[in-house]
Order: C-alpha cells, then sequence, then structure tokens
C-alpha cells in the first residue's frame, strides 16, 4: 500500500462514522504537560481528555495522522536510529479519538474492520489469520468482544500486564490498552504470540487506549465519569507490514528516501553494515530536519535546536563516514519534499528556510568535523601504551562533533587503547540532567491546586474574557485558590502568545486587593495572583461573592501600542529580509516589545532605518486596526500568518494591521496612528541563526528621545560645545589626540634609544642580556628593538617588570643572523609562568611570576653562551 493510500483510507473510514478529520499539528506541543517535541497521536487533544477544555467536535469524536518526533527527553529513539530497523526518529501516528463517547463495543470491531477489510471496501486487507491482541489482565470485557463480537480465535488473545495499561502520569486518567500484532512467520523467530515468541516475528502496528480510571495521589484507582478512547496506528509499520517486511525501512516513502541516500553517498544496501546504518540514518534524519525546520526550530546549542542540530550533524557525520565529500542534507530534502509535500504542503512553502538551515548547518559542522578528527587524533598521541581515552574526551567528541561511541571506540582500538565508557556515561548522565531541568515547564500546577483547578473548570466552564469591551465588570468568584483568584468572567488578560499579563484590583464590599499578574491556571482558565504569599489576606472573600475587576488601562494601552507594532515590525522584517524570517518568540509589555526570529546575520544600519521607516509609514495612515474571530479555514484564505509556537483551535483571532495580517488573540489598538512612533532600541544574536530586536512605541519612544537628547547635551556641555556642534567637536578632538599620541610614540623611541646606548657598551659578543626600568611592555620592546638595530649586534634579550605588575621577557635577534628568537624564548618563558612569543627574528613572552625573571635571563645567556 502506498502512503497517499493509507492516509485516504484512514480518513475516509473514520469520517464515515462520524469523526471529525483534524489535520497534523505542529511538533512543537502546547500543553504544560507537554514533552519537548509532540512524539504521540493524542498529545494535541491533551487538555480534551483532561477536562481543561470543552471538546469543539459534534459528536466529540475526531481522527488525525499526526507527525511526530522521538528524539529527546524520556522518549528518545535517536541513538537507534540506522542500527535498527523499527525505529524512526520522526514518524506518523494515524488515530482516532472519543472524548466520552464511544468505547470498546464499537472501537474493538471497527479496528478489526479496517485492518482485515479488503482495499476495495475501504480497509487494509491484512490476512485476519495474521493478527493476534493483547489485552490488559484484568479487561475480561475487551478479551469477550475480541472473541465472542470479532471472532479472533481465544489462542490469538494474549492477557499482558504493565504493557497494556496506559497511564499519562502517577496520577489522573488511565486505563488498559489493547494490541494490534502482526506475525511474520516462523523465519523471523520463535513461536508463542506476542507475549512469549519473538519480538521480531510479533510486530505490533495499532494500539487501543481505553481510559476508564482515575488514579488518585493514593494509587487507588475510580472510576471516570466518561470513558475515553485514544488509539494509534503506526504509519510506517502498517505501510511496512502490507509489504510483508518488519523493516519500517521498506514502507513507501521510506524506501524511497534509502534509495535516494544511495545516490548522494555511492552506496548500497548490503555494501557494509557501516554503509546499511549509514543509509537509514540519513533517509531517518533528513525527514526530521525538514519537518523540525518547517515547523519552526532552528539549529541551536540550547532545548529543540540542540537535538535538532544533534539530529543534523549525525547525518553528516555517518556521510563523512562513508568518504562522501559533497553536501547530503540538501539533495536529500529535496528528494522528502517531493515526496511528501502533498501530505505536508508547509514542506514546499518553507522550502527556502528549509534548504538555507540546512545548507549552512552541514557547512558549517564539515569544518568542524575535521577539527573533531584532528582532536582525536591529538587526544591518543598524548596516551601512553595501553592507557585508556578519557570518558570526558569520547563524550565531548559524541556531543560537540558527532561522533558516535562506538566510532570513538573503533578508532581508539586501531591505536591499542580502550575507552572510559563509564567517564563517557557519567558525562551522558550530566547532560541529560541539564536537558531534563532545560525542558520542564514553569508554572504548571501539580498537587491540590491542580486538582482544584480541574474540578473549577470542569464545574463551571472556562472563564469568559471581556476585556476587549471593557476595561471594569462585575464578576463572580469561583474560587480561592492559594494566591490566586478565578472569576466567571474577567477583562483581565492572561499572559499568553507573548503577552503580559494585565494588572489592576479586585473591590469588594469587604475590601480589595491589588492582581499583581494574571495567568492561565489550565487552558481556559483564567487565575488572578494576588500576591507572592501563598494566602493573602482577602478580607474574607469567599467563592460565590461578587467583585468589581478592574484593569490598569494606562498600562494596557502602553500594551496595546507594544503589541500591535510588534505585528507591523514582523510583516517589515519580511519585507526587507525576506520570508525566510518566522517568529522564535516574543514578549510584549507595558515598557517595551522584543521580537525573537530566525534570521542568518546581523542587520545593518540601513535595513533597520528602512524597518522603522516601512512600521512608521504604516503608523501614520492612521487606518483602522480589525481584530475578527473566524475560523480557520477563512484565516488561511485571507492569508493570515501564524505565529511561531502557539495554539490555533478551529475558531481564530485574525488581526489585520495595515498590510500585516496575522492570527493573534493578543489586545491591540483600534487604529495604527494610536501606536505611535516606532524606534528600533536594539539587534542582536541570541543564539545560532536567531536574532532579538527591540523597539518602544508611544511615550516610550518620547521618554528615549528625551533621555538621548539630555545625554548629548551633558556630553556637549562637558566638551564645551553646543549640540549641533558636538560631531565636529568630537572629531577635532580625536585628531589631537592622534597627533598627541604620534608624539608621545616618537617620544618614547628616542627614550628607548637613549637607553640603548647605555646598555650597547655591555654586548659580549653581539648580545645584550640585561634586566631593565621599564612603564609599559612596548617600552621594553621598543628598547630590544633599538639595541638589536645597532652594528654587530646578534641578539638582545631583555626583561622588565613594568609598572610594578606582571612580567614582560623580550628577544630579539638579528633579522640576516641563525638564531631563532621563539626556539630561545620557549624554555624561559616557563620560568616566569608566562607564554608566547613565537616569531623568529622578535618573542616577547609576558608572565605572571616575577620572581623568575631573573633565571628566565640566566637561562637565556646560558643559551647565548655569554654566561
Amino acid at each position: 500500500m502506498r502512503a497517499h493510500e493509507l492516509r485516504s483510507a484512514w480518513d475516509r473510514f473514520f469520517e464515515r462514522r462520524g469523526h471529525t478529520v483534524v489535520p497534523s499539528a505542529g511538533l512543537i506541543p502546547h500543553h504544560p504537560s507537554a514533552p519537548m517535541f509532540t512524539n504521540s497521536g493524542m498529545m494535541p487533544f491533551v487538555s480534551y481528555f483532561l477536562g481543561e477544555e470543552a471538546v469543539p467536535y459534534d459528536p466529540p469524536r475526531a481522527s488525525s495522522i499526526q507527525k511526530c518526533v522521538r528524539a529527546g527527553g524520556k522518549h528518545n529513539d535517536l541513538d537507534a536510529i540506522g542500527r535498527s530497523t523499527r525505529h524512526l526518529s520522526f514518524f506518523e501516528m494515524a488515530g482516532n479519538f472519543s472524548f466520552g463517547d464511544y468505547f470498546k463495543a464499537e472501537m474493538i470491531p471497527w479496528a478489526w474492520e479496517f485492518v482485515t477489510s479488503s482495499v476495495g471496501e475501504g480497509g487494509l486487507g491484512v490476512d485476519g489469520d495474521r493478527i493476534w491482541a493483547t489485552v490488559h489482565t484484568t479487561d475480561d470485557e475487551a478479551e469477550a468482544i475480541w472473541a465472542d463480537v470479532v471472532g479472533l480465535p481465544r489462542q490469538r488473545i494474549q492477557r499482558m500486564g504493565t504493557d497494556n495499561f496506559w497511564e499519562m502520569g502517577e496520577t489522573g486518567p488511565c486505563g488498559p490498552s489493547s494490541e494490534l500484532f502482526f506475525d511474520f512467520g516462523p523465519e523471523f523467530g520463535a513461536d508463542g504470540g506476542p507475549a512469549q515468541g519473538s519480538e521480531w516475528r510479533y510486530i505490533e502496528f495499532w494500539n487501543l487506549v481505553f481510559t476508564q480510571y482515575f488514579r488518585g495521589a493514593d494509587g487507588q484507582l475510580t472510576d471516570l465519569p466518561n470513558t475515553n478512547v485514544d488509539t494509534g496506528l503506526g504509519f510506517e509499520r502498517t505501510l511496512a507490514l502490507t509489504e510483508g517486511s518488519s523493516s519500517l525501512y521498506d514502507a513507501d516513502g521510506m524506501r524511497q528516501l534509502v534509495s535516494g541516500a544511495e545516490q548522494v553517498t555511492g552506496r548500497s544496501l548490503g555494501d557494509s553494515d557501516l554503509g546499511d546504518i549509514a543509509l537509514r540514518l540519513l533517509a531517518d534524519h533528513t525527514r526530521s530536519t525538514a519537518f523540525l525546520i518547517s515547523d519552526g526550530v532552528i539549529p541551536s546549542n540550547e532545548d529543540r535546536g540542540y537535538v535538532l542540530r544533534r539530529i543534523m550533524r549525525r547525518a553528516v557525520r555517518f556521510a563523512y563516514l562513508l568518504d562522501v565529500s559533497d553536501a547530503v542534507l540538501v539533495p536529500m530534502i529535496e528528494r522528502c519534499a517531493e515526496m511528501m509535500g502533498d501530505a505536508y504542503p508547509d514542506l514546499r512553502t518553507n522550502s527556502e528556510l528549509i534548504l538555507g538551515v540546512a545548507e549552512r548547518e552541514e557547512g558549517q559542522f564539515r569544518t568542524t568535523l575535521a577539527n573533531g578528527s584532528t582532536l582525536l587524533d591529538q587526544a591518543l598521541d598524548g596516551l601512553d601504551d595501553d592507557a585508556t581515552l578519557p570518558g570526558a574526551v569520547a563524550f565531548k567528541l559524541h556531543d560537540t562533533y558527532g561522533f558516535p561511541l562506538e566510532v570513538t571506540e573503533e578508532m581508539a582500538q586501531l591505536r591499542g587503547h580502550e575507552v572510559d565508557l563509564a567517564g563517557f556515561d557519567a558525562e551522558m548522565e550530566q547532560q541529560r540532567a541539564r536537558a531534563k531541568a532545560a525542558s520542564k515547564g514553569g508554572g504548571v500546577e501539580v498537587g491540590e491546586a491542580a486538582d482544584e483547578f480541574r474540578r473549577l473548570i470542569t464545574e463551571n466552564g472556562p472563564t469568559e474574557f471581556v476585556g476587549r469591551e471593557v476595561s471594569t465588570t462585575e464578576a463572580t468568584v469561583l474560587g480561592i485558590v492559594g494566591g490566586s483568584v478565578v472569576l466567571d468572567r474577567t477583562p483581565f488578560y492572561a499572559e499568553s502568545g507573548g503577552q503580559v499579563g494585565d494588572t489592576g484590583t479586585l473591590s469588594w464590599s469587604g475590601g480589595s486587593a491589588r492582581v499583581l499578574d494574571t495567568t492561565f491556571a489550565l487552558p481556559g482558565l483564567t487565575r488572578h495572583v494576588l500576591g507572592n504569599d501563598a494566602a493573602p489576606d482577602v478580607g474574607g472573600l469567599s467563592a460565590g461573592d461578587t467583585v468589581t475587576a478592574s484593569i490598569d488601562v494606562e498600562r494596557r494601552n502602553a500594551i496595546r501600542r507594544n503589541h500591535t507594532a510588534t505585528h507591523l515590525l514582523h510583516w517589515a522584517l519580511r519585507q526587507v529580509l525576506g520570508d525566510h524570517v518566522k517568529q522564535q518568540g516574543s514578549l510584549v509589555d507595558e515598557t517595551r516589545l522584543r521580537f525573537d526570529f530566525s534570521h542568518f546575520q546581523a542587520l545593518s544600519a540601513d535595513e533597520i532605518v528602512r524597518i522603522e521607516d516601512l512600521v512608521n509609514r504604516e503608523v501614520l495612515t492612521g487606518e483602522p486596526v480589525s481584530h475578527e474571530e473566524m475560523s480557520r479555514s477563512d484565516a488561511d484564505e485571507r492569508g493570515a500568518i501564524a505565529f511561531f509556537g502557539e495554539k490555533y483551535g478551529d475558531d481564530v483571532r485574525v488581526l489585520e494591521a495595515g498590510p500585516s495580517v496575522e492570527l493573534c488573540g493578543g489586545t491591540h489598538v483600534s487604529a495604527l496612528g494610536q501606536i505611535g512612533t516606532v524606534k528600533v532600541t536594539s539587534e542582536a544574536s541570541i543564539g545560532s541563526n536567531i536574532r532579538r530586536i527591540e523597539a518602544s512605541t508611544g511615550l516610550n519612544t518620547i521618554e528615549l528621545l528625551r533621555r538621548d537628547e539630555a545625554t548629548l547635551g551633558a556630553l556637549a556641555a562637558e566638551l564645551g560645545t553646543s549640540s549641533d556642534e558636538l560631531l565636529a567637536t568630537m572629531r577635532r578632538r580625536n585628531d589631537d589626540n592622534k597627533a598627541l599620541r604620534a608624539e608621545v610614540g616618537q617620544l618614547r623611541t628616542e627614550a628607548a634609544r637613549s637607553k640603548a646606548m647605555s646598555l650597547a657598551e655591555t654586548a659580549t659578543d653581539g648580545v645584550i642580556v640585561a634586566r631593565v626600568e621599564a612603564a609599559s611592555r612596548d617600552e621594553v620592546r621598543d628598547q630590544a628593538l633599538a639595541l638589536r638595530d645597532r652594528p654587530g649586534i646578534r641578539a638582545v634579550v631583555l626583561g622588565a617588570v613594568p609598572g610594578g605588575k606582571g612580567v614582560t621577557l623580550v628577544v630579539a635577534t638579528s633579522v640576516d643572523g641563525d638564531l631563532h628568537a621563539g626556539e630561545l624564548m620557549a624554555p624561559a618563558a616557563k620560568a616566569i609562568s608566562g607564554g608566547g612569543g613565537k616569531g623568529a627574528d622578535l618573542a616577547v613572552a609576558g608572565g605572571k611570576n616575577a620572581d623568575g625573571l631573573d633565571e628566565a635571563l640566566e637561562m637565556l645567556r646560558t643559551a647565548l653562551g655569554i654566561s
């Protein structure tokens, strides 16, 4: 079966059964509990399963084919890629989901029907006699449906333990699962079914999860009020088994990518074990690279960007091991986009960005690879016979240069050395701890607070946001959790999309409290943070009370100006720099806007001016700003751009601010003229291929101009001139300073020559070695050169402690002589704990050990034969 045929069959099958077919979400998940990457089909639906958000589908059932990456954190298959034919870092997961709707009685027969019915009838056409099912040891219901309704022989239904019980975490929704396995036959291993047989013979391809329990903090299971279904069918595994193969690299798509890898490397499968690993790895890593960059991830040394960089470098490294000197990523990515562009059009839309990033990253890393090989050779050269290569060196080669550990081991063994694997493992464990700490999201509620927030949203629904229309409203207190108050409606905007949360006040008959921040406790549930204490005094306020909620209007207005200006700035950046510019993060508060974007070099002063001019010309038009709610399909028709890293549902808000049309749920001005003058205040790099620009608007720009004006006035007064004449005055002062420095230099040279006259009389056999007094390192150097240029002098050695700090040692030899200054200096520099100075006729070294100067001079006297 071809990939497009499986996509079509899946979508049609579940659409006919009342499911909303949902497009794949991005690879960057949004739920607070989510891992680094979307790694399963159910990830985009977590908030629906947890009851944190209302299910938007009628009936409440959906299906999707979700792109996934497992290359970081708990679910990390990266090290197995290429060696195993059953692991991928990028894969697709087909899934169907029921949110309190149908359950086992419907799902199990549907699964059997889809797998075994003929292709003409909309199924996969798999031989039912080769299908096995597993159920949890406690799930009598599932076993009965498989046996009595489906008709699967009971000898092909096996009970299993923890492998067939799904849990989101230590607490929360959970339940039994039923897995489908394909039997590839006795040539693939021992009999005995999935429970006892060979794992290479019985391959799982579909997991049906039945969420029916809630595990409390005490470990006890209670029935959920609504049961759910979450299934995951391995897309590549299913394609492979329709080919009669257990290798994912025989699946449609993967097979063509392996063929592409053969073309770019000139190698064929079966030539060698290393070659086979490299070809499979190139096929897999190409897809991960293309999709991650397309979804906005840029190679860097942190978080997701670090994982992407490691994936790209591993691909290049294995091509390097095959002696492939030409670039491999670009042609492989082009092949991937050609194959998968129909299913994922973004691969083609973003091709310029994807290929540009890949080309630059590979080019830079190929230079690094050469350096890594040099590092390993140097480390091995420095080892005694039979010594072990330190684990830290092996880890640096693995982590920084992309050398697989087994390659380092092999190269070391060829030189007669083993690798300190324990040391390597210790370094790797430290890295994992750092990555785990970096991937933990902030602000995630746990324990009793999380349970209370979930209760509030379950009983009352999401908080109604009225802050687009009013700044003050009456509201009812739903609950008080720690230092936060939850209301049924609020004018306070909760921090999201880069925009900070509102501040203001809550007042009631018994008192009032300052709202210091507004955030989401759960998606859709707003909490008003009253203070930093765990339980601030709220004057007897309790659930059911009425309060008046009022935002700080002046602060909100400043935030709105900055937020709308951010969208104009994004548009202008794309106009000036190109469409490859994509948002990588933002911060909008009352004082400034900050925008992170993908770009590969610093902006020039001219580019910044052009960006400012484009933005301010739009502001001066005073055009109205439109901020409308519409369906996602209507937004796409308008050409709205989605900001990277944001989650959007079926209904979205579209901001039209002049030429900028983007999806955004924040708050904005009603007309462009309200923004005021926009001024870029800084632009800098914050990581590989990522830039950060900051700007001000409105009164903040006026304050910035006043500050700069005051600074210029103070400088002018200090120089005794006017602001208008400041530049000309500074230029005259600089010219005067240059002339004075030149005069000082001339005087210093003459002084050095004068001192040299007296030292010249101490020469022995054309050699002068002396300790001198000097105010600077340059003065010692000048004296040495002045002496060397005198007739009959073949070498000069001078030492000093300039200004009483540090040591300067100078060796100057005749340009036409046979003495080498750098070679003379090398042993003597060690006596002053210094280094440097390798020139043939002039060597200057600096050191810290003043007490060693006399020893150094004596060593040089001996070396020059005058002691």
